[in-house]
């Protein structure tokens, strides 16, 4: 499994790519695999404030429902319509097409580099 160098991650599996004034969020390859298909999206709406660590969505496939945590405080910007109407792209490109959500934050959370989240998944996640 490749993951991208050039984003941060959570150790809820989240990824994070810093984008100016905005971040781009999703899961990992690592989580898509693990929850097998997904077949529904629940995403905050634009304009929603989350707060990094608590529930602000759910991601359902066909082997369970769990629960999206916000990696940052921040206010939605955008919320992936594409993924939202076609879900399976959480599965066939988590890094690309299948982002979630993009979020207006004052500050980048304490996360982890590429390397990091390696070590955490050679760990046993």
């Amino acid at each position: 499994m490749t993951v991208p160098t050039e984003l941060s991650y959570t150790a809820q599996h989240e990824w994070i790519k810093n984008d100016g004034d905005l971040v781009t969020i999703g899961i990992t390859q690592y989580a898509a695999d693990a929850l097998g298909d997904v077949v529904y999206l629940d995403l905050p709406a634009v304009g929603a404030t989350i707060t990094a660590g608590e529930v602000c969505g759910e991601i359902e496939s066909t082997k369970s429902v769990s629960d999206l945590f916000a990696p940052a405080d921040g206010d939605v910007a955008q919320v992936n319509e594409s993924a939202v109407a076609d879900p399976g792209l959480v599965n066939t490109d988590p890094y690309g097409q299948g982002w979630l959500l993009k979020l207006r934050i004052d500050r980048m959370p304490d996360v982890l580099d590429a390397a990091a989240y390696e070590r955490l998944l050679g760990a046993g996640a």
